[in-house]
C-alpha cells in the first residue's frame, strides 16, 4: 500500500493526472501542525509521499503578493540559485548563489526521483558557488550594479562580515577574507580556514549558516543531519544536527546545542536577546508529522532528533535506542507546518515596517515534496509579543504557488533579511530572484 501511495504521487509530480493530489492552499494558517499546541496525529512508518511540485518561471510582470500597505519590487534578478544574504555597513548586500549537486542515479527510483527534483527546481546542473556583491546606487529599491566577489567556493551559504573580515560557509568548512565593503576590495587568495565542518546531507542539509551573537564574541554555525532520521548510523552525526559555538578565529569549538535536525535560520530577538532558530524536521512518518518549527535555543539543549519530535513524542523508528534522550528533550515554542521546509528566520526591527510586524519573526518557507498537499511556499509571519509568540501565523508574501491543483511553483522563498533602511528582502533560489518588500 505504501508503495503504491508512493507511485501516485510520483505520477501527479510529473504532470500526468493531478485530480490524484487534493488541492488545499499551499500557505496553511491553520490546522495540524501550527501553533504553540500542535495537533499531531499518530506516526505512520509507511508513509513514502513524493510530490514535487514543478518550477515554471515567472511570468512576465508576475510578482508575489504582500499585504496591503506594502509594495513589491524586484531588487535584482538574473541570478543562479541566490540563497542566502548578508548586509554590509556601506548598504550593499552579498548574496550566496549555490544550489544542490545532482548525483548519478544507481537505481530506477534514484533516476525518478531525480527528475522530479530537477523539474522542481531543488537541482539543476552544477551549482554556481560564489558570492555576488549587489549594489543600490540611486536608493530606488534596485540593485543597479553587481559584482562577483568570490569564485570556486563549495556550495557556500551562510556570509558574516565582522571586523575586516568576511566570514563565508562552505558546506565542508568555514572560511575567512580580508575584505574592505568600501572599496569593494578582498583578498580572494588569503582565506584562513577556521573550522571544518562535515559535508553534504541528506535531501539538501548541505546548507551551512553561520551569524555573530549580539555581544560579536562569538560565531555561530547551524550544520544539518547527515540522514533523515539516523538511518546510516549515529556515528556520522557527530557535530550534526546542531549548532556549533567558536570564537572568531575557530578556537574554543563546542556544541551550543543538539537535536536540531537541519537548523538554518537564525536570529537573537530584539528584545530579549534569545537566540531563535528556524528547524526542518524529519520525513516519512505523516503528512501533517512532523512539523517544522522556530524555537528560542537554549545553551546546552537538546531537542529530540532522532529519538523523539516535539519534545518527548517517541519515533517509532530510533526512540528504543535512547529513551534517556527522549524524556531529556526540549519542546519546541511554535510549529510553522509539517514539511514546509521553513529555513529563512529574521525579526522585524526599526519603524520602517508598521507597528505590529516590529518584533514578530519572518519565516521563508520553501515549500514541501514529502506531503500530499503542498505547504509552504511562503514568506510567513509569526506575531510575537514580550518576546514570545503571541497568534496564528499569517500569509506575508503569496503567490509562489498560484494554483496548488497544478503544483506549479513561479519561485521558492530562502532567505530574509532587512536592508539598509528596513524593507525585507527574500531570496528567492528558483525564481533566481530577490525581492524587496516596503511599506507604503
Amino acid at each position: 500500500m505504501a508503495q503504491t501511495s508512493r507511485r501516485l504521487m510520483m505520477v501527479s509530480a510529473l504532470g500526468l493526472p493531478l485530480d490524484l493530489v487534493a488541492g488545499r492552499a499551499a500557505a496553511q494558517t491553520s490546522g495540524p501542525g501550527l501553533g504553540r499546541e500542535p495537533v499531531l496525529p499518530r506516526p505512520d512508518p509507511t508513509h513514502e509521499v513524493q510530490n514535487f511540485s514543478r518550477q515554471v518561471g515567472w511570468p512576465d510582470g508576475a510578482r508575489p503578493k504582500a499585504p496591503a500597505g506594502f509594495t513589491v519590487t524586484e531588487f535584482a534578478r538574473d541570478l543562479d540559485s541566490p540563497r542566502w544574504m548578508h548586509l554590509l555597513p556601506t548598504g550593499d548586500v552579498l548574496v550566496a548563489e549555490a544550489r544542490t549537486t545532482p548525483k548519478p542515479p544507481e537505481t530506477a527510483e534514484d533516476e525518478a526521483k531525480l527528475r522530479l527534483q530537477q523539474r522542481s527546481g531543488t537541482v539543476s546542473g552544477a551549482s554556481p558557488d560564489r558570492i555576488t556583491l549587489l549594489r543600490d546606487e540611486d536608493g530606488d529599491g534596485i540593485a543597479e550594479t553587481r559584482s562577483v566577489l568570490l569564485r570556486g567556493l563549495n556550495q557556500p551559504f551562510g556570509l558574516q562580515w565582522r571586523d575586516g573580515l568576511l566570514y563565508v560557509a562552505n558546506t565542508d568548512g568555514v572560511l575567512r577574507f580580508p575584505f574592505d565593503p568600501e572599496t569593494q576590495r578582498i583578498d580572494a587568495g588569503a582565506p584562513q580556514r577556521i573550522l571544518d565542518l562535515p559535508a553534504g546531507g541528506y535531501n539538501n542539509h548541505w546548507t551551512r549558516n553561520i551569524a555573530f551573537g549580539p555581544d560579536g564574541r562569538k560565531l555561530y554555525v547551524t550544520v544539518g543531519s547527515a540522514s533523515n532520521v539516523g538511518e546510516y548510523g549515529m556515528e556520522r552525526e557527530a557535530r550534526r544536527a546542531a549548532i556549533l559555538e567558536i570564537d572568531p578565529d575557530g578556537a574554543h569549538q563546542r556544541v551550543f546545542a543538539h537535536g536540531l535536525r537541519n537548523p538554518n535560520g537564525l536570529d537573537w530577538h530584539p528584545q530579549t536577546g534569545a537566540m531563535w532558530t528556524a528547524v526542518n524536521e524529519r520525513d516519512n512518518i505523516g503528512d501533517d508529522l512532523v512539523p517544522d518549527y522556530i524555537t528560542s535555543v537554549r545553551d546546552g539543549g537538546f531537542y529530540g532528533w532522532p529519538y523523539s519530535y516535539w519534545g518527548s513524542h517517541p519515533d517509532p523508528r530510533m526512540a528504543r535506542e535512547r529513551p534517556d534522550l527522549v524524556r531529556a528533550a526540549i519542546a519546541p515554542d511554535y510549529a510553522v507546518g509539517s514539511h514546509t521546509a521553513s529555513i529563512g528566520l529574521a525579526f522585524g526591527r526599526g519603524e520602517a515596517l508598521p507597528p505590529r510586524y516590529r518584533g514578530g519573526a519572518f519565516v521563508a518557507q520553501r515549500g514541501s515534496w514529502n506531503r500530499t498537499e503542498f505547504s509552504g511556499y511562503r514568506l510567513a509571519f509569526v506575531p510575537f509579543s514580550e518576546g514570545r509568540p503571541a497568534g496564528p501565523i499569517e500569509d506575508f508574501l503569496t503567490g509562489f504557488m498560484p494554483d496548488p491543483q497544478r503544483g506549479e511553483t513561479y519561485g521558492r522563498p530562502v532567505g530574509v533579511i532587512q536592508d539598509a533602511r528596513g524593507a525585507l528582502l527574500v531570496t528567492d533560489d528558483t525564481g533566481n530572484r530577490i525581492w524587496r518588500v516596503a511599506a507604503g
